[in-house]
């Protein structure tokens, strides 16, 4: 049989290499040594030990921290799922780019990288109610471009999104994974009103109603109903398994594009933490599926990654607070 665009993918999925737990204990004894009441600094000694086991450095260090943003657009907007006009998603890249938005200005905060990527935000995805997203083909690229997030060295990847009415396919993605109607999982978004809410969920039900079964794989579920950011998300979280650099998730988007890879392979998010809980409903909902406990619940809906680059200083503190005790320990 010939090879097809998901093969090395699934081939990734398959054999992705574990934690290296020796390295996580050792940072759990470097606390345990150190002169201060037993697990004193809760959730911080749980961060630590987590860098470690998925970097391979104990104690742990964050030097290169980077926030990556992934931007598409989708075919389904054209059916009112969003008070923005599609030209928002463009706009914000340039606003990204200019320095002006807010994740900007957090990266700045807490001294990360940033990279913005336009996934071709001219040619919107196909409209999931009557056609896929995207073919197998593209998907598999868009899965391989978003690896490239990591060229050039990094060792913490945080991964946010932009992209008008990307709620409405995050909600999609999570209805064909977890199962439910669209009314289960869409929510306001960027300020839908109720009846857009209520054209969220028809625009959900009729893209499964028209995939159907071909929704029973994840990787076809993702290209059926998600999109180019959901793809690159997917790719970037592979890329950073493969290289020992731990992740920090944010936001709705994020969190089902991981999901896809969970449900074809539980352990692949392993290497991951949710940064931050949006308020959108359906995002406490697949976080609960995963099994992921947000580090921050500040309410922040605003997309970009803020959630990630903001978390970033604490999992940042959590690595130097490791580091440290460990020099002071063996003085």
């Amino acid at each position: 049989m010939p090879a097809q665009p998901f093969d090395d993918f699934r081939s990734l999925l398959a054999a992705l290499p574990p934690a290296d737990d020796a390295a996580g204990a050792r940072v759990r004894a470097l606390f345990a040594k150190a002169d201060k009441p037993k697990e004193s600094l809760g959730r911080i000694e749980d961060i630590a030990a987590w860098i470690a086991a998925w970097s391979g450095r104990a104690p742990p260090a964050i030097n290169r921290p980077l926030m990556a943003i992934f931007a598409g657009n989708h075919g389904a907007v054209r059916h009112g799922i969003s008070p923005r006009p599609v030209a928002a998603t463009a706009n914000e890249v340039e606003l990204c780019a200019a320095g002006g938005a807010a994740i900007n200005q957090v990266c700045i905060a807490n001294d990360l990288g940033l990279k913005v990527f336009d996934l071709a935000l001219d040619i919107p995805t196909g409209d999931i109610t009557e056609e896929d997203a995207l073919d197998e083909r593209g998907c598999a690229a868009t899965m391989a471009f978003g690896m490239e997030a990591v060229a050039g060295g990094a060792d913490l990847l945080c991964l946010g999104d932009l992209g008008v009415g990307n709620s409405t396919i995050a909600a999609a993605l999570c209805a064909a994974l977890f199962g439910g109607e669209g009314a289960d999982w869409v929510g306001p978004g960027a300020g839908a009103d109720a009846m857009m809410i209520a054209r969220k969920a028809e625009v959900v039900d009729q893209a499964l109603a028209f995939h159907g079964p071909g929704l029973s794989d994840p990787l076809e579920a993702l290209r059926r109903v998600g999109g180019r950011e959901f793809a690159a998300i997917c790719g970037a979280i592979l890329a950073a398994r493969m290289e020992k650099i731990p992740v920090l998730l944010d936001g709705f988007v994020a969190t089902a594009a991981a999901a896809a890879l969970h449900a074809a392979n539980p352990g692949t998010l392993d290497h991951c933490l949710l940064a931050s809980l949006s308020p959108e409903p359906g995002h406490a909902k697949v976080a609960e599926q995963l099994g992921l406990r947000p580090l921050l619940d500040f309410g922040i809906g605003h997309g970009e990654g803020v959630g990630a680059a903001l978390a970033a200083g604490i999992v940042k503190a959590a690595a130097l607070t490791s580091s440290g005790m460990a020099v002071a320990i063996r003085r």
